[in-house]
């Protein structure tokens, strides 16, 4: 379900992601395993070259909602149905070794404000990274890049870039590297463009929830929720960009230890209830963020207003996706979510004087993955 409100409301298309052949080809561990790996320094790197194994490759990767209140920096999971994809083709007229954006197309401004050099581009620093670890130097690759996320949206934006051709590039050459390796390269992205954090590149490619337990060393920890109860979010994305670098330089450098104590207590709490598959915990500890959220929110107009619009409407839990301006709240019945969303739309526009879309969507369990190849 999407809609967008402008002065009434006008029903938008959003394409969801169909059940697929899940071809995994690029999975080497399991997604129920924690892992652990130093630095991008220490990430795979192969003795021979592999061979391509496709000429062709499409990827997708979901839109992923990080922090979840108390869970700054280190919480995030993947939401189904929306995202990026990219194409990735073995090509001639491209060096040996190297990597070209032929074409980025996409909802908003993704075309006119994405650079076409690799080096500058997410999902081309991903790829490259990926094609270092591999080894690739004896064909060329040519990439094309379809935005389904806006930019500076808090829903991930730049890890799902990342995260897709991460994704195609391993798996053109038949997925030699792990799912740390993948999340490595990602990482080598999102450092370049908003800073060192995994909590959307790690969900982007891993699928659920995922929790960052350390950076130094890297270690990563999936969250199951459990797959018999129900999870929907309601993400509401005004006319409005928060880029992640703003929005962050806004934070405080130095907390209380009243603020430590309490933001410790929720985030445990949320993890808690996130395994216990417990909604109502979840939400009020989604809710209870007293370090980010409050500094954060004043630069996003209406927002303490559409939080109390969703939890007035129904929501268990209401807070920031991300950077923002994206607001997500969190219920466990569609069509309440509908009504929810419709609540936040009208507040964005009352309150805030933005124009707003709300989705309703569900957890993605999977995560980055190839969606159509043609083999060699």
């Amino acid at each position: 379900m999407a809609t967008c409100n402008q002065n009434g409301i006008n029903l938008r298309s959003i394409t969801s992601i169909p059940p697929i052949k899940r071809s995994i080809y690029y999975l080497t561990r399991t997604r129920t395993q924690s892992f652990r790996c130093n630095s991008s320094l220490q990430s795979t790197t192969l003795e021979t070259e592999p061979k391509p194994v496709f000429t062709s490759v499409k990827s997708f990767a979901p839109a992923t909602v990080a922090n979840l209140g108390p869970g700054f920096d280190f919480l995030g999971c993947a939401v189904d149905g929306i995202g990026d994809y990219v194409s990735l083709r073995i090509d001639p007229e491209v060096q040996p070794g190297e990597l070209s954006i032929s074409a980025i197309e996409g909802i908003g401004n993704s075309a006119t404000k994405l650079t076409k050099n690799p080096l500058w581009n997410c999902a081309g620093i991903a790829a490259i990274s990926v094609m270092k670890m591999l080894g690739i130097k004896s064909v060329g690759l040519s990439l094309s890049l379809e935005k389904g996320l806006p930019l500076g949206s808090g829903m991930g934006s730049s890890a799902a870039s990342a995260a897709a051709a991460a994704v195609a590039v391993n798996a053109i050459f038949g997925g030699k590297l792990s799912l740390s390796d993948l999340v490595l390269a990602g990482l080598d992205s999102e450092a370049k463009v908003s800073g060192y954090h995994a909590d959307n590149i790690a969900p982007a490619i891993m699928g659920g929830f995922v929790l960052i337990r350390s950076y130094q060393p890297l270690h990563i920890m999936p969250l199951k929720f459990p797959a018999e109860k129900e999870l929907l979010f309601v993400l509401v994305n005004p006319e409005f960009e928060a880029p992640t670098k703003k929005m962050r330089a806004v934070l405080p450098t130095e907390i209380g230890m009243k603020h430590h104590l309490w933001n410790c207590s929720q985030a445990g709490a949320l993890v808690a209830s996130l395994l216990q598959g417990d909604l109502n915990g979840f939400g009020v500890a989604m809710s209870s963020d007293r370090i980010v959220e409050p500094k954060r929110a004043p630069l996003i107009p209406g927002m303490e207003a559409v939080k109390a619009a969703a939890m007035e409407a129904g929501a268990f839990g209401c807070t920031i996706s991300g950077a923002g301006p994206t607001i997500v709240a969190i219920t466990d019945d569609e069509e309440k979510g509908k009504e929810i969303g419709y609540q936040m739309v009208e507040a964005f526009i009352n309150d805030g004087g933005l124009k707003a879309c709300a989705m309703v969507r569900r957890l993605d369990r999977i995560g980055a993955r190839v969606i159509s190849s043609i083999p060699l």
